[in-house]
């Protein structure tokens, strides 16, 4: 009998990936432990997703299925939708074209009730390749950290899975949101509760991640022209990391790349490392003209084809 309250949500935003939710669906059908529900946010799909998530729902699979359609606006706006309606005391993000091992819930919630306390922000477990190979390689032997530890203290600066406090994710949501712009990476949030929180590190795989053709990660440079404020505000908050001086060099050339594709310059004087990112203005101009460039190419090949 399903429980009327979970410790868990585990959300999925969605945008025309009826071919690989199911895959998804499958998985939290196959969970150890069934202590969640599951929140889709169908990002306005013009494909079935809405006939089979409604399907699902009809079926007894020892969770709730809850279903939301929105009009398209991005992946952050996914997010804010989900944490919106949230109500449990755990959330995790599971893509649309990825899926959770069998026990992973199992693992979330006895990793939970054993340290969980009030000065952690959740959990961190690994992501990992349909191999069974954690992205990045597995975690080093410590039991909390904040997250950009792991990247400038532990060199672990790839993809991970975040179990999150709802309150927490509660208190920065929503995302702000850019007009047209639709590639504002949901990290933003967790970023900001990092700068506060420490999170406890579980050395498991949650999540095996799928990479799409037509994914965030393998687009990147097409979206640094078309969400270019989104960007910026991104740069500006990396800026507030403790991190090595090459970071912040790195985070600078970028902010003055989406000041100048954005032609707002009001980010430039935002930095909270004036000096530097002033000193980075060249370099930034000349990104963003191979920002222009590449992406140029790109649809000239495209075209050709």
């Amino acid at each position: 009998m399903i429980q009327e309250q979970h410790t868990l949500t585990i959300f999925t935003p969605a945008y025309n990936r009826a071919y690989t939710i199911g895959r998804t669906y499958d998985s939290l059908c196959r969970q150890t432990c069934k202590d969640f529900e599951w929140l889709v946010i169908d990002d306005g799909s013009t494909d079935n997703t809405d006939k089979l998530v409604c399907g699902w729902q009809q079926v007894d699979n020892g969770f709730p299925i809850k279903y939301i359609w929105k009009e398209n606006g991005g992946l952050h706006t996914g997010y804010n939708k989900a944490i919106e309606l949230i109500d449990t005391e755990l959330c995790v993000c599971i893509d649309s074209d990825d899926y959770m091992p069998d026990d992973a819930v199992e693992k979330i919630l006895k990793c939970w009730n054993e340290k969980s306390s009030e000065d952690v922000a959740g959990i961190i477990g690994l992501d990992c390749l349909p191999n069974s190979t954690p992205i990045g390689g597995p975690f080093p032997q410590i039991e909390k950290c904040h997250s950009y530890e792991l990247d400038f203290k532990y060199d672990h600066n790839t993809d991970v899975k975040y179990v999150t406090r709802t309150e927490l994710l509660k208190e920065v949501a929503p995302q702000p949101t850019y007009y047209g712009e639709k590639n504002f990476n949901p990290h933003y949030m967790f970023i900001q509760i990092d700068l506060k929180y420490k999170w406890v590190i579980l050395n498991e795989n949650l999540c095996f991640v799928d990479y799409q053709p037509d994914g965030m990660a393998n687009n990147i440079f097409k979206q640094y022209l078309n969400s270019p404020n989104s960007f910026a505000a991104q740069r500006l908050l990396n800026l507030k990391i403790p991190a090595p001086l090459s970071f912040y060099l790195k985070q600078s050339v970028h902010l003055c790349s989406s000041a100048i594709l954005s032609g707002n310059y009001f980010w430039i004087k935002r930095s909270s490392r004036p000096l530097l990112t002033i000193l980075s203005l060249p370099f930034g101009f000349i990104f963003s003209l191979y920002v222009r460039f590449h992406n140029f190419i790109k649809i000239r090949t495209l075209a050709s084809r």
